[in-house]
């Protein structure tokens, strides 16, 4: 039975049902309404693809996950795009994917090292130690907020395997030091891409030069499902690998709802199995099932055809807020660009310099109360966390992390997502140079 008009007819009213919701949304207030530092941009069309989605009754991945993934690795320029259900998920299914017995000599065992940094969110750092691996830490810029150059190498030992970590607020760390390195020393890299969505490095898209690259989805981030998040690779093996442990660890690369792709559901061997065994019960892994929602697919589909507006709006309103507050540099180390990159920026970060009349708490709650929200940069030194100093967790320090610390002291970002708009942007700046003219 042909549905389709009844499904226009359903979108038709969805549509007025949301331009009903938007008119009576309030405006602005200068000092009334809260400025959030991260949000989601969502629109009718994104309305319609959740109630397109939810109108299939599928439920678990289907055909808008699929177009997700085909449109999302073309947009990037690789070959292949894995859907799970977080960010997190993607780092998890990313460091796993590297342990699999399928990868011989080159995959990772426990005790090995992978070199990372402490400044930054804690589910980088979570599947490492989940996967009885050694995190190496080295220090960042202050400024840039990338890894410091003059350590990576030397946290590199024979016990070293991969090196992974994110591309913090949107700015592209070094590549061209880690891809030298990772090919001298015969290294893994996994891109955190999670904060970076549409960042460049050398005019080509971060999350593209790593042997895999992980995503985020959450509603802070540039496009949102609500949750959910994605591994990038272009490598075959590394995709089934990948496809594995999001899947269950199943040795079948099946669809959901499909039976028999490879045609040999029943004639192979497998391990000890009896011959013939079921091929869509066969388990090469110790794996999980990290799988999106179509329903939440639907919406990354709409949300992904507005990426390009996201990202321009992101821009420019770190510059606004970069021109607004550029003659505040004797309080303040502004944020900038990495050498060779174009960001896509996450937020405004601002370290206060150690000589300003003021901290941070005091600084950030000036601005709570002004309707501004203000975020840290996440763990700050997450060795300090008590995730650390309270587990006996193993890991190592090359040189120091006194960068890392001043980090966790004294750093904070404020927003510049696209429901930011210019009216916004000049309060934020002129409640900022409000606090230091009054020397509060």
């Amino acid at each position: 039975m042909d549905l389709s008009n009844e499904r226009e007819q359903i979108f038709k009213e969805v549509k007025n049902y949301y331009r009903e919701i938007k008119n009576k949304e309030k405006s602005f207030i200068t000092g009334e309404t809260y400025i959030p530092p991260s949000g989601k941009v969502l629109d009718e069309d994104d309305l319609i693809n959740l109630i397109d989605a939810s109108l299939d009754m599928w439920l678990t991945s289907g055909r808008y996950a699929k177009e997700f993934e085909k449109q999302f690795a073309e947009f990037l320029g690789i070959r292949y795009c894995s859907l799970v259900n977080s960010g997190s998920s993607a780092n998890l299914i990313a460091i796993s994917a590297l342990t699999s017995y399928k990868l011989g000599d080159r995959r990772l065992k426990p005790g090995d090292e992978v070199i990372t940094v402490a400044a930054g969110f804690p589910t980088t750092i979570a599947p490492i130690i989940q996967n009885r691996l050694v995190p190496v830490f080295i220090d960042v810029e202050l400024g840039t907020y990338d890894y410091d150059v003059n350590q990576i190498e030397k946290a590199i030992s024979d016990k070293t395997k991969a090196i992974f970590m994110a591309h913090t607020l949107g700015n592209p760390f070094n590549l061209d030091k880690v891809l030298e390195l990772a090919k001298r020393y015969n290294l893994w890299v996994i891109e955190d891409n999670c904060d970076a969505l549409g960042a460049k490095y050398r005019g080509k898209y971060t999350g593209t030069y790593g042997h895999i690259a992980t995503f985020s989805f959450y509603p802070a981030h540039h496009i949102t499902m609500g949750e959910g998040g994605a591994v990038v690779t272009d490598d075959p093996e590394l995709h089934k690998i990948i496809l594995s442990f999001r899947d269950w660890g199943r040795d079948c690369w099946c669809p959901p709802g499909k039976d028999n792709t490879c045609g040999r559901r029943f004639s192979q061997q497998h391990g000890e199995l009896p011959f013939g065994y079921d091929h869509k019960y066969v388990y090469s892994h110790l794996g999980y099932n990290l799988k999106v929602t179509d329903i939440q697919a639907a919406i990354g589909l709409s949300q992904l055809k507005k990426l390009p507006k996201f990202i321009e709006k992101r821009q420019e309103n770190f510059r606004i807020l970069y021109e607004g507050l550029k003659d505040l540099e004797n309080y303040f180390i502004l944020p900038k660009a990495t050498e060779n990159s174009e960001a896509s920026w996450f937020g405004f970060i601002l370290t206060i310099k150690e000589n300003a009349p003021f901290n941070r708490n005091e600084l950030i709650n000036y601005l709570e109360k002004n309707k501004i929200g203000t975020r840290l940069l996440f763990a700050g030194n997450i060795l300090r966390q008590p995730a650390f100093t309270n587990n006996d967790i193993e890991y190592k320090i090359i040189d120091n992390l006194k960068n890392t610390d001043i980090i966790m002291e004294r750093t904070f970002w404020i927003g510049v997502w696209p429901g930011i708009d210019e009216k916004m942007a000049q309060y934020i700046i002129d409640v900022i140079k409000k606090f230091i003219k009054q020397g509060r």
